[in-house]
């Protein structure tokens, strides 16, 4: 090949431009696909929020970029996500409110185009910066929509290299908000599921009775898996010699056949107890015998205690059908299981006799009543998590039973994978009129 076909120095340049384009490319489109894979992985809201953000400031090296969720009216912004500020730059804005969607906020919300800026400051409809506001010269912004209607606008400022960004920027943030819209609907999803899943598993739960002079207090959480029901509940109610029942109990399952089962034990259970006569035993019996009848051969463990006044305390019976062992805190903040050998659970041998046993409780003590839920952990063996149950309990012995129920749920032991009840029944002080 002779010196004349050789390519000329602005030919091999348009080349090495060409290939430095198509190298910036491809990694951009694996940072996309990468960028859509983590954000599409999570399902709460506020999570897939933030990490649209952070994904959008790492696939064209911004320094800054927040997110603006706009309210009913489509107007203004009723919620603003800002990433990248130092903690100086966030302690000079301290006490600064947030921005409503005015200036190139406002322009875009009203004008939902893809917006480029250069220079903020030369913009005609720049509203300026709030004082203590870091410098910020370039600006791309990008509306998000969710289900056709615009549910927000991405922006980003700053590239760490210094240049204004380009139209290559704008059309992965363009591409990357259509993917964020997708997510941002089925976080919202989720959360419609999971709600209306715990408002009707609450709905089955029992209002609790009058149970004086005992204090009672309940909490319950569901499964952390989106749209799962459970099976847990509990019960307490009064009785006409004045002893009190307290139920708890746990269908095994997570859908809407476990839900509805452990409504139909529920309610069934505490037929069976409601006279006052019936032993906890004889009452698991009864309700095995009619679940056989009934065709219902869905494993439940449950336990079934009787408080009754006693001339110097209280006498407490129960009967334990595979569930974990109630626990009790005594006047002097000791904790301790109310060990006994438990019964198989429900629905697994109807023949089998059942165990009543007694203990007899000293006034001002507290008897704790929860489902696996709130110990178990599959990575660890049951005890652990009785052990740590004991001590939270033990530490906050003095507490009222309401504020002692929330803290044992908060401050569970398990790993949140099983929906979990709690049932406190605190027995009157010495002196207390009964």
């Amino acid at each position: 090949m002779s010196l004349l076909h050789l390519p000329l120095s602005s030919d091999l340049d348009r080349i090495g431009e060409q290939m430095h384009a198509l190298a910036r490319a491809q990694r951009s489109l694996q940072g996309l696909l990468e960028a859509v894979l983590g954000i599409s992985s999570d399902l709460e809201l506020p999570t897939v929020l933030r990490r649209v953000v952070r994904t959008a400031m790492d696939l064209v090296g911004a320094r800054y970029g927040a997110l603006g969720v706009l309210d009913d009216s489509g107007e203004f912004l009723a919620e603003f996500i800002p990433l990248g500020l130092t903690s100086q730059e966030l302690e000079n804005l301290s006490g600064v409110e947030l921005p409503r969607g005015r200036g190139l906020l406002g322009h875009l919300i009203r004008h939902p185009e893809p917006l480029r800026v250069a220079d903020i400051g030369r913009h005609p409809e720049s509203a300026g910066f709030p004082p203590g506001h870091p410098p910020m010269r370039t600006l791309l912004g990008v509306a998000i929509s969710v289900r056709g209607r615009i549910y927000g606008n991405l922006y980003l400022s700053e590239r760490h290299d210094g240049k204004p960004f380009d139209l290559h920027d704008e059309g992965m943030i363009r591409a990357l908000a259509g993917t964020a819209g997708v997510a941002i609907e089925n976080a919202r999803l989720f959360q419609q599921v999971r709600g209306s899943s715990e408002q009707f598993q609450r709905l089955l739960l029992p209002r609790l009775l009058e149970v004086a002079p005992l204090e009672a207090s309940t909490f319950y959480r569901p499964a952390s898996p989106p749209g799962h029901l459970g099976g847990d509940w509990y019960d307490a109610f009064k009785l006409p010699d004045g002893s009190c029942v307290a139920v708890i109990g746990d269908v095994v399952g997570h859908d809407l056949k476990a839900a509805a089962v452990m409504s139909r034990t529920r309610s069934m259970l505490r037929a069976l107890s409601f006279d006052g006569q019936t032993a906890p035993s004889t009452a698991l019996g009864r309700l095995d015998d009619i679940m056989l009848a009934t065709g219902e051969h869905t494993l439940t463990t449950a336990c079934v205690a009787r408080i009754r006044p006693q001339e110097s305390g209280w006498e407490i019976c129960w009967s334990n059908a595979g569930h974990p062992p109630p626990l009790v805190l005594l006047p002097d903040g000791e904790a301790r299981y109310l060990e006994a050998e438990a019964d198989l659970p429900l629905g697994v041998n109807t023949g089998m006799s059942r165990s009543d046993h007694t203990r007899t409780l000293p006034p001002g003590s507290t008897v704790v009543f929860f489902t696996d839920g709130l110990v178990e952990r599959h990575d660890q063996a049951l005890q652990r998590g009785l052990d740590s149950l004991a001590a939270t309990a033990r530490r906050l012995a003095g507490e009222p039973s309401d504020r002692l129920c929330a803290a044992l749920a908060d401050h569970h032991p398990s790993d949140g994978r099983d929906d979990m009840a709690v049932l406190v029944l605190r027995l009157p002080e010495p002196g207390r009129r009964r």
